[in-house]
């Protein structure tokens, strides 16, 4: 990646480039959209209720400690898949500490409504299995250390690549001097901040507010790049310059 030069602005690249980023630019786009509806989708359903909230994401890291996993997701984002019935009794299953007496009667209602997603090839629990489900029934102390360290590292490596290149693009454009620098170096500071808050929470739920500046901070800075970069490259006010 080569520093343009000073006179090189969005306006002026060839028409090979400008198609180039603004490929990249709306394939990014909308990847962080997808982003945001699975983050809705999982995350956003922690309390059984629509939408991200600050619950949710306590319930997210910290855990539902007045509650198990697994009840947390039948009364949750897993509401909907299994009638009430069954979700009545695995939920009465895990209330009665998930006796093994009980397993001939419960393991072929996880197995019908649960395995076909929670299969091995899927990489999600197979709770299906006794073990497993024994271990969901116990009390929801949220995401584990493990599952931290993994989602920290994909996040930092995955979205900090993002940022390189969008700040790359965004470099080139007509744009004050100052607020270029600040824009540039804002999602990364928010991206840091938004993974330091999930640890945070996992050990003192009062930092769950700190998942929420940290998400809107980066989101709202990317935004003005996307928006800046395309306008600039497309628009005649800079193209006809």
């Amino acid at each position: 990646m080569i520093e343009p030069r000073d006179d090189l602005t969005l306006g002026k690249l060839s028409l090979t480039y400008r198609v180039l980023f603004t490929g990249f630019l709306l394939v990014m786009g909308l990847g962080l959209l997808m982003a945001g509806a699975q983050i809705m989708l999982t995350h956003g359903m922690a309390d059984g209720k629509p939408g991200l909230s600050m619950n949710d994401i306590v319930y997210s890291y910290y855990g539902n400690r007045s509650g198990s996993k697994m009840e947390a997701a039948l009364t949750g984002k897993m509401k909907d898949k299994a009638p009430a019935d069954v979700n009545f009794t695995l939920i009465k299953w895990v209330r009665d500490d998930a006796p093994v007496a009980e397993w001939d009667k419960v393991g072929p209602l996880l197995e019908k409504h649960c395995a076909s997603c929670h299969d091995e090839e899927s990489g999600l629990l197979e709770v299906a299995k006794l073990d497993v489900a024994k271990n969901l029934a116990e009390i929801d102390h949220g995401s584990s250390i493990a599952t931290l360290t993994r989602v920290s590292h994909i996040h930092l490596f995955g979205i900090g690549f993002i940022f390189l290149f969008v700040g790359w693009i965004f470099g080139m454009a007509e744009f004050n001097q100052l607020w270029k620098l600040i824009l540039i170096a804002t999602p990364f500071a928010f991206l840091v901040l938004d993974i330091a808050s999930w640890w945070l929470t996992k050990f003192w739920p009062g930092f769950a507010w700190l998942t929420m500046i940290g998400g809107i901070g980066y989101s709202l800075a990317s935004t003005v790049m996307f928006a800046t970069s395309l306008a600039q490259m497309w628009l005649p006010r800079w193209t006809q310059k």
